[in-house]
């Protein structure tokens, strides 16, 4: 019962598409997503215009809506040299199921195999991308399949710590401890970007300060002034995308993570 009224209160999916890539000037493929259960995602492959690209961006979008509200996103990233992978998670827009906490992370490894299938796509160059509850999936998946590196923006340390902040009349025992992001960070090894904004009252600063001290190893926390959770690429402007691959330049080429010797 409580797993189905937190699923209520966790993902607010939408189902028709508002637009698409060309809709932002880009060019993109449709891609058809099968994942191990035999659900079938919904997503967008979309090859930076700047060639060669400096990584392969899998992006991990938050609870609401789906992957047609996340085109200015992609379009920063795509002009900053990314290439960037949208998919929805299952449940939203034109992907089949339910979502779930245990769905996403299939969900995720389906759409990372997604990539991988591109043309000229090698692992080395691969970073997750995940925005507020994507922030939590994408740290899953980056323990089970290490990426070149991860970035987190926005992101929350546990549906716990959130439940305790926006329902507080919920106990805390009858929250289950989903999306554990903060445990689960200290055992990433990969370099980690932590973005935030600090008018964030959706998921306040305090979450991506705790993600970032509980990081290990290389570790990098952007303060975005002004920004809050849903404006967050607004307030950021031209900067957001520049400097999400000015860091996938580093890390993608650097020894000690893979790049070049």
């Amino acid at each position: 019962m409580w797993s189905s009224v937190v699923n209520a209160l966790l993902y607010f999916p939408t189902r028709s598409l508002d637009g698409t890539p060309s809709s932002v000037g880009l060019r993109y493929v449709d891609l058809d997503i099968s994942t191990s259960d035999g659900q079938t995602l919904h997503g967008w492959w979309i090859p930076s215009p700047r060639r060669p690209a400096a990584a392969h961006v899998l992006f991990f979008h938050g609870n609401g809506g789906n992957i047609s509200h996340r085109l200015v996103q992609a379009r920063a990233l795509a002009d900053a040299g990314l290439d960037v992978l949208l998919f929805d998670y299952r449940g939203y827009g034109r992907s089949t199921g339910t979502p779930g906490e245990a769905g996403t992370y299939r969900d995720a490894r389906a759409a990372r195999a997604a990539l991988l299938a591109q043309p000229g796509i090698g692992a080395a160059a691969v970073l997750y991308l995940g925005e507020s509850l994507g922030g939590a999936v994408a740290t899953e998946l980056a323990l089970a399949e290490p990426p070149a590196g991860l970035v987190l923006q926005s992101t929350f340390t546990s549906v716990r710590k959130m439940a305790r902040l926006h329902y507080p009349v919920v106990p805390s025992a009858l929250v289950p401890d989903a999306y554990p992001t903060l445990e689960r960070i200290a055992h990433i090894r990969c370099p980690v970007l932590i973005l935030h904004g600090d008018r964030d009252d959706i998921v306040p600063i305090g979450h991506g300060q705790a993600l970032f001290a509980a990081a290990a190893g290389d570790k990098r926390l952007e303060i975005v002034r002004g920004a809050g959770h849903n404006d967050f690429v607004l307030a950021a402007g031209t900067a957001y995308g520049e400097m999400i691959a000015a860091w996938a330049r580093e890390v993608v080429d650097s020894p000690l993570f893979g790049g070049p010797q």
